[in-house]
């Protein structure tokens, strides 16, 4: 079933979002008011963006180091996303997680990590958690070609479809690895190819063109809800930035041509999906221009809410542990 207006609108809203969030950060990062790694999303709005809009709120996602897009596209707020990316106490883990790390329960966040494939078996725990309670949440993992090769990638869609679990693993093949080619290290055509090994369905799919992976998800989810087990969605797609913030600063050859990146650039997702919805009457340009004009209003009160909220306090530096390691006497 295609999106309805309401969907697509909110779709077009939070791929804004995700853009004009993440080149806030790349601007904040490169005066140094923002400091340590950033993986920007740039590129890969419409993956996020049309997985998330095919779940509900109770249902979970979890991401990978390249972690604002995720949130952002399933609800996040963007006032504690940015406050926790400089350190404040009002960000989502009160400034000791920063980029890597943003959670909230509140709309189905499990979070994410820097560790490579580590969120697909919590991912799959909670789609464990899902089906032991009788409950009827869908768990959806975000990774990327890289960690596609991972054994807790294979251990856990191994364990999904042995259990009959309710999760969608959706890679995101943003074609490197830092700076090596899925094609120098998948030793398939497609990550999901690999699907049939373990008993569930393998999907490609246009990772540029959210309604495409809206319309995947949708089935997927349709799927893992009616008790029928894992689905492997693979979504081509493309980083326009380097894998992290600085990393042209120090690499020493070029692992990709200018030409390829431009090539990419002339899919932007949010081009497509302003497209799609210009052309078929769902939306004019003034609107999308006015939704846009909103987000950066948005943005730019996240900044200053961040740029405001006060750093942690030495004393807290043991909260939210599960035990202090200095114990008071």
């Amino acid at each position: 079933m295609p999106p309805d207006r309401d969907t697509l609108m909110l779709m077009l809203e939070r791929m804004y979002r995700i853009r004009l969030f993440e080149e806030t950060v790349i601007e904040i990062h490169s005066t140094g008011e923002l400091q340590g790694p950033a993986h920007p999303y740039i590129g890969e709005e419409a993956v996020a963006v049309g997985a998330c809009a095919a779940l509900r709120d109770t249902d979970y996602i979890a991401g990978n180091h390249r972690s604002h897009g995720h949130p952002i596209a399933k609800g996040g707020d963007l006032k504690r996303a940015l406050a926790e990316l400089l350190g404040k106490q009002g960000g989502y883990c009160h400034g000791k997680g920063g980029s890597m790390h943003l959670a909230d329960f509140s709309v189905g966040i499990l979070g994410e990590s820097g560790i490579v494939a580590s969120s697909v078996p919590i991912a799959t725990g909670a789609a464990l958690a899902s089906k032991q309670q009788g409950k009827d949440f869908v768990s959806l993992v975000f990774f990327g070609d890289g960690a596609s090769n991972q054994g807790a990638c294979h251990e856990s869609m191994n364990l999904a479809s042995l259990w009959n679990l309710p999760v969608i693993f959706l890679c995101e093949n943003n074609q490197y690895a830092i700076t090596t080619s899925y094609k120098n290290s998948v030793s398939v055509d497609h990550v999901s190819d690999r699907a049939p090994a373990y008993n569930m369905p393998g999907v490609l799919v246009d990772g540029q063109d959210a309604i495409a992976v809206y319309e995947a998800v949708t089935v997927a989810v349709q799927r893992a809800r009616a008790g029928e087990g894992p689905t492997l969605i693979e979504a081509l797609t493309y980083r326009f930035e380097d894998h992290s913030l600085g990393l042209d600063r120090i690499r020493k050859s070029a692992y990709r041509s200018e030409e390829e990146v431009e090539e990419w650039r002339k899919r932007d997702p949010l081009d497509i999906h302003e497209e799609a919805l210009i052309s078929t009457g769902v939306a004019t340009r003034e609107e999308c221009d006015a939704m846009k004009s909103d987000v950066v209003v948005l943005v730019a009160e996240a900044l200053e809410f961040a740029r405001e909220s006060p750093y942690p306090e030495p004393s807290d530096l043991f909260e939210d542990m599960w035990a202090d390691p200095i114990p008071a006497p």
